[in-house]
Protein backbone atom coordinates (compact mmCIF):
# COMPACT_ATOMS: atom_id res chain seq x y z
CA UNK A 1 0.00 0.00 0.00
CA UNK A 2 1.15 3.89 -1.04
CA UNK A 3 1.32 5.90 2.57
CA UNK A 4 -0.39 8.99 2.37
CA UNK A 5 0.99 12.21 1.42
CA UNK A 6 2.79 14.48 3.79
CA UNK A 7 0.32 17.28 5.33
CA UNK A 8 2.39 19.58 7.58
CA UNK A 9 1.15 21.06 10.71
CA UNK A 10 -2.23 20.79 12.39
CA UNK A 11 -4.68 20.59 15.35
CA UNK A 12 -7.21 18.79 16.56
CA UNK A 13 -10.72 20.21 15.64
CA UNK A 14 -12.76 21.44 18.74
CA UNK A 15 -16.26 23.19 19.17
CA UNK A 16 -14.58 25.79 21.07
CA UNK A 17 -12.65 26.64 17.94
CA UNK A 18 -15.59 26.43 15.11
CA UNK A 19 -15.88 30.27 14.70
CA UNK A 20 -12.27 31.36 14.90
CA UNK A 21 -11.74 29.17 12.24
CA UNK A 22 -14.08 29.80 9.91
CA UNK A 23 -13.94 33.75 10.06
CA UNK A 24 -10.10 33.36 10.13
CA UNK A 25 -8.64 30.95 8.40
CA UNK A 26 -6.18 30.49 10.20
CA UNK A 27 -2.43 29.01 8.89
CA UNK A 28 -3.09 25.18 9.48
CA UNK A 29 -2.24 22.71 7.08
CA UNK A 30 -5.09 20.34 8.36
CA UNK A 31 -6.98 18.99 10.98
CA UNK A 32 -7.80 16.04 13.05
CA UNK A 33 -10.84 15.21 14.28
CA UNK A 34 -12.08 13.14 17.70
CA UNK A 35 -14.00 10.51 14.90
CA UNK A 36 -16.72 9.26 17.75
CA UNK A 37 -17.78 13.03 18.41
CA UNK A 38 -19.76 13.06 14.48
CA UNK A 39 -20.80 9.75 14.39
CA UNK A 40 -24.13 10.93 14.84
CA UNK A 41 -27.09 11.54 11.83
CA UNK A 42 -26.80 15.69 12.00
CA UNK A 43 -26.91 19.07 13.95
CA UNK A 44 -23.95 21.42 14.75
CA UNK A 45 -20.79 18.82 14.93
CA UNK A 46 -21.48 17.65 11.11
CA UNK A 47 -22.68 21.67 9.78
CA UNK A 48 -19.36 23.04 10.83
CA UNK A 49 -17.47 19.60 10.20
CA UNK A 50 -18.55 19.94 6.70
CA UNK A 51 -17.75 23.69 6.49
CA UNK A 52 -14.44 23.29 8.08
CA UNK A 53 -13.86 20.48 5.36
CA UNK A 54 -14.35 22.73 2.46
CA UNK A 55 -11.35 24.70 3.59
CA UNK A 56 -9.10 22.53 5.11
CA UNK A 57 -8.31 18.82 4.89
CA UNK A 58 -9.42 15.75 7.54
CA UNK A 59 -8.28 13.04 9.10
CA UNK A 60 -9.97 10.51 11.53
CA UNK A 61 -8.71 10.01 15.57
CA UNK A 62 -10.77 7.66 16.96
CA UNK A 63 -10.81 6.32 21.13
CA UNK A 64 -13.31 3.65 20.65
CA UNK A 65 -12.22 0.12 18.29
CA UNK A 66 -10.93 -0.79 21.32
CA UNK A 67 -8.67 -3.28 19.09
CA UNK A 68 -6.94 -5.05 21.84
CA UNK A 69 -9.84 -6.69 23.63
CA UNK A 70 -11.44 -9.95 22.91
CA UNK A 71 -14.93 -8.90 22.13
CA UNK A 72 -15.87 -9.29 19.03
CA UNK A 73 -15.50 -6.47 16.67
CA UNK A 74 -18.35 -4.38 16.53
CA UNK A 75 -20.01 -4.08 13.36
CA UNK A 76 -21.89 -1.37 14.07
CA UNK A 77 -19.58 1.22 14.77
CA UNK A 78 -17.43 0.10 12.00
CA UNK A 79 -20.40 0.77 10.28
CA UNK A 80 -20.84 4.41 11.55
CA UNK A 81 -17.67 4.98 11.09
CA UNK A 82 -17.09 4.37 7.21
CA UNK A 83 -20.40 6.05 6.99
CA UNK A 84 -18.46 9.14 8.09
CA UNK A 85 -15.17 8.26 6.26
CA UNK A 86 -17.51 8.33 2.72
CA UNK A 87 -18.62 11.54 4.13
CA UNK A 88 -15.19 13.61 4.93
CA UNK A 89 -12.59 11.91 2.80
CA UNK A 90 -10.39 11.79 5.52
CA UNK A 91 -6.64 11.70 4.29
CA UNK A 92 -6.41 8.77 7.12
CA UNK A 93 -8.31 6.95 9.84
CA UNK A 94 -6.38 6.02 13.21
CA UNK A 95 -7.06 4.55 16.88
CA UNK A 96 -5.10 3.28 19.53
CA UNK A 97 -3.06 0.14 20.60
CA UNK A 98 -5.09 -0.18 23.67
CA UNK A 99 -7.98 -2.03 24.98
CA UNK A 100 -11.09 0.64 25.78
CA UNK A 101 -13.23 -2.12 27.84
CA UNK A 102 -14.93 -5.92 27.56
CA UNK A 103 -17.91 -7.78 27.57
CA UNK A 104 -19.81 -4.07 25.78
CA UNK A 105 -18.88 -1.87 28.15
CA UNK A 106 -16.68 0.70 27.40
CA UNK A 107 -14.61 2.60 30.26
CA UNK A 108 -13.88 5.07 28.13
CA UNK A 109 -10.10 4.75 28.58
CA UNK A 110 -6.84 3.73 26.48
CA UNK A 111 -5.83 0.81 28.74
CA UNK A 112 -2.14 -1.06 27.43
CA UNK A 113 -1.68 -4.35 26.49
CA UNK A 114 0.40 -7.14 27.46
CA UNK A 115 3.36 -7.48 24.84
CA UNK A 116 2.69 -11.56 24.41
CA UNK A 117 3.17 -12.91 21.31
CA UNK A 118 -0.66 -14.24 22.13
CA UNK A 119 -1.66 -10.66 22.42
CA UNK A 120 -0.19 -9.93 19.30
CA UNK A 121 -1.58 -12.20 16.83
CA UNK A 122 -4.98 -11.02 17.92
CA UNK A 123 -4.41 -7.64 17.45
CA UNK A 124 -2.80 -8.28 13.81
CA UNK A 125 -5.40 -10.12 13.04
CA UNK A 126 -8.43 -7.75 14.20
CA UNK A 127 -6.40 -4.73 12.89
CA UNK A 128 -6.88 -6.62 9.20
CA UNK A 129 -10.23 -7.30 9.57
CA UNK A 130 -10.90 -3.56 10.13
CA UNK A 131 -8.34 -2.67 7.36
CA UNK A 132 -10.62 -5.20 5.31
CA UNK A 133 -13.84 -3.85 6.61
CA UNK A 134 -12.96 0.15 5.59
CA UNK A 135 -10.87 -0.55 2.60
CA UNK A 136 -7.98 1.16 3.67
CA UNK A 137 -4.96 1.05 5.17
CA UNK A 138 -5.28 2.74 9.11
CA UNK A 139 -3.00 3.75 11.88
CA UNK A 140 -2.73 2.73 15.18
CA UNK A 141 -1.18 4.72 18.05
CA UNK A 142 0.97 4.22 20.51
CA UNK A 143 -0.67 4.74 24.16
CA UNK A 144 0.56 6.26 27.65
CA UNK A 145 0.53 3.88 30.37
CA UNK A 146 1.23 3.31 34.02
CA UNK A 147 0.82 -0.23 34.74
CA UNK A 148 2.90 -3.21 33.07
CA UNK A 149 2.64 -6.76 32.83
CA UNK A 150 4.41 -9.78 34.61
CA UNK A 151 3.46 -11.45 31.20
CA UNK A 152 5.19 -9.47 28.66
CA UNK A 153 8.32 -10.65 26.73
CA UNK A 154 9.06 -7.99 24.59
CA UNK A 155 9.07 -4.23 24.70
CA UNK A 156 6.43 -1.89 23.94
CA UNK A 157 8.21 -0.78 20.51
CA UNK A 158 9.10 -4.21 19.63
CA UNK A 159 5.61 -4.94 20.00
CA UNK A 160 4.20 -1.83 18.38
CA UNK A 161 6.90 -2.69 15.76
CA UNK A 162 5.62 -6.43 14.63
CA UNK A 163 1.70 -5.00 14.97
CA UNK A 164 2.73 -2.70 12.43
CA UNK A 165 4.55 -5.16 10.00
CA UNK A 166 3.01 -8.01 10.13
CA UNK A 167 -0.76 -6.07 9.87
CA UNK A 168 0.93 -3.95 7.48
CA UNK A 169 -1.06 -0.71 9.01
CA UNK A 170 0.90 2.51 9.73
CA UNK A 171 1.96 4.52 12.99
CA UNK A 172 0.69 7.32 14.51
CA UNK A 173 3.58 7.97 16.79
CA UNK A 174 2.56 10.36 19.78
CA UNK A 175 5.55 11.93 21.25
CA UNK A 176 4.05 12.77 24.60
CA UNK A 177 3.26 9.23 25.32
CA UNK A 178 7.01 7.91 24.84
CA UNK A 179 7.80 10.69 26.92
CA UNK A 180 5.13 9.93 29.67
CA UNK A 181 5.62 5.97 29.46
CA UNK A 182 8.91 6.63 29.53
CA UNK A 183 8.93 8.80 32.87
CA UNK A 184 6.36 5.81 34.70
CA UNK A 185 8.48 3.30 33.63
CA UNK A 186 11.97 4.32 33.62
CA UNK A 187 13.34 3.39 30.15
CA UNK A 188 15.45 5.86 27.68
CA UNK A 189 12.41 7.52 25.13
CA UNK A 190 15.16 6.96 22.35
CA UNK A 191 14.92 3.23 22.67
CA UNK A 192 11.78 3.70 21.78
CA UNK A 193 12.26 6.22 18.64
CA UNK A 194 15.13 3.96 17.47
CA UNK A 195 13.04 0.79 18.05
CA UNK A 196 10.78 1.63 15.01
CA UNK A 197 11.29 1.72 11.42
CA UNK A 198 10.61 5.42 9.56
CA UNK A 199 8.74 3.54 6.91
CA UNK A 200 5.62 2.93 8.70
CA UNK A 201 5.08 6.26 10.42
CA UNK A 202 2.85 8.70 9.24
CA UNK A 203 2.20 11.28 11.86
CA UNK A 204 3.09 12.47 15.27
CA UNK A 205 1.13 13.94 18.16
CA UNK A 206 2.34 16.98 20.35
CA UNK A 207 0.20 17.30 23.52
CA UNK A 208 1.09 18.62 27.70
CA UNK A 209 0.67 16.11 30.66
CA UNK A 210 0.52 16.78 34.33
CA UNK A 211 3.56 15.70 36.33
CA UNK A 212 2.89 14.76 39.45
CA UNK A 213 6.34 13.58 40.75
CA UNK A 214 5.79 10.09 41.02
CA UNK A 215 4.22 9.20 37.92
CA UNK A 216 2.59 11.67 35.02
CA UNK A 217 -0.81 11.43 33.38
CA UNK A 218 -1.62 11.82 30.15
CA UNK A 219 -3.96 14.87 30.64
CA UNK A 220 -3.81 16.82 27.20
CA UNK A 221 -5.13 19.75 29.00
CA UNK A 222 -1.57 21.54 29.34
CA UNK A 223 1.46 23.41 27.22
CA UNK A 224 3.77 21.72 25.68
CA UNK A 225 7.06 21.02 27.84
CA UNK A 226 10.68 21.50 26.47
CA UNK A 227 11.93 17.94 27.34
CA UNK A 228 9.21 16.33 24.55
CA UNK A 229 9.83 19.71 22.02
CA UNK A 230 12.94 17.94 22.78
CA UNK A 231 11.55 14.71 22.24
CA UNK A 232 9.71 15.82 18.68
CA UNK A 233 13.31 17.07 17.77
CA UNK A 234 14.69 13.79 17.91
CA UNK A 235 12.08 12.13 16.23
CA UNK A 236 12.59 14.27 12.89
CA UNK A 237 16.05 13.62 13.09
CA UNK A 238 15.25 10.01 13.37
CA UNK A 239 12.57 9.82 11.09
CA UNK A 240 12.35 13.15 8.59
CA UNK A 241 9.25 15.04 7.52
CA UNK A 242 6.20 13.38 9.47
CA UNK A 243 2.98 15.20 9.57
CA UNK A 244 2.45 16.86 13.54
CA UNK A 245 -0.41 17.73 14.96
CA UNK A 246 -1.00 18.97 18.49
CA UNK A 247 -4.03 17.34 20.75
CA UNK A 248 -5.98 19.91 23.27
CA UNK A 249 -8.43 17.89 25.05
CA UNK A 250 -9.15 19.71 28.41
CA UNK A 251 -8.47 23.59 29.57
CA UNK A 252 -8.58 24.84 26.26
CA UNK A 253 -7.08 27.84 25.31
CA UNK A 254 -7.30 30.44 22.68
CA UNK A 255 -6.99 29.62 19.06
CA UNK A 256 -4.24 32.39 18.89
CA UNK A 257 -2.39 30.18 21.89
CA UNK A 258 -2.33 26.90 20.12
CA UNK A 259 -1.35 28.86 16.66
CA UNK A 260 1.64 29.77 19.15
CA UNK A 261 2.59 26.36 19.82
CA UNK A 262 1.90 25.06 16.43
CA UNK A 263 4.40 28.36 14.69
CA UNK A 264 7.13 26.22 17.91
CA UNK A 265 6.45 22.57 15.86
CA UNK A 266 7.31 24.67 12.47
CA UNK A 267 10.49 26.04 13.48
CA UNK A 268 11.89 22.65 15.40
CA UNK A 269 11.32 21.00 12.08
CA UNK A 270 12.92 23.43 10.15
CA UNK A 271 16.03 23.57 11.91
CA UNK A 272 16.15 19.92 12.29
CA UNK A 273 15.52 19.21 8.53
CA UNK A 274 17.62 22.23 7.24
CA UNK A 275 20.21 20.00 6.28
CA UNK A 276 18.15 17.06 4.73
CA UNK A 277 17.32 16.89 0.90
CA UNK A 278 13.27 16.46 1.72
CA UNK A 279 13.96 20.31 3.96
CA UNK A 280 11.61 22.14 1.74
CA UNK A 281 8.86 20.04 2.31
CA UNK A 282 8.56 21.71 5.46
CA UNK A 283 6.88 24.63 6.30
Amino acid sequence: MQKPPYLGFGLGLRTDHYHDILSQKPAIDWFEIISEDYMVSGGNPLYFLDRIHEIYPIVMHGVSLSIGTFDPLDKDYLTELKKLADRVNPVWISDHLCWTGNQGVNLHDLLPLPYTEEALQHVVSRIKQVQDFLGRQILIENVSSYISYRHSVMTEWEFLNRVAEESECLLLFDINNIYVSSFNHQFDPMDYINGVPAKRIQQFHLAGHLNLGTHIVDTHDHAIIDPVWELYAKALQKFGPISTMIERDANIPPLADLLTELDQARAIAKKVLATKPFAEQVV
